[in-house]
């Protein structure tokens, strides 16, 4: 079973994504925020990533810097799901190495699609 890390200073996004993820076969692990996420990859490296990126402590992008610099050679895939759905914020999640970018907010349609598209499901 895919292992899916959700990030997000929001309770309930955590909770709509884990449902949505476990209807898609995934085991879950959460965090509020970035730091929690370094840590929980630390311990146990998900296969995916479904990322905030405005978050306290640490953000999206400081989490996917860290992890970069962390966890090449076993880099999960990632997908940004944020409210920044400007093109310079998708175009900067992508070149700090983001796999994908989803906009909130989302629903099952959309987030499977993105896995399928990044070859997850």
């Amino acid at each position: 079973m895919k292992h899916c890390l959700v990030v997000d200073d929001s309770r309930v996004i955590r909770k709509v994504a884990r449902r949505i993820l476990e209807d898609l076969g995934f085991s879950i692990g959460e965090a509020e925020d970035g730091l929690k996420a370094l840590e929980a990859c630390r311990e146990r490296m998900p296969d995916a990533v479904l990322l905030d990126w405005n978050m306290p402590v640490m953000d999206g992008m400081e989490f996917l810097h860290a992890l970069r610099e962390e966890a090449a050679d076993k880099m999960p895939t990632v997908v940004f799901c944020t409210t920044e759905n400007d093109m310079a914020h998708i175009t900067q999640a992508i070149q700090a190495g983001a796999d994908e970018y989803i906009m909130k907010p989302f629903d099952k349609e959309i987030v499977e699609a993105k896995l399928q598209e990044v070859g997850l499901i």
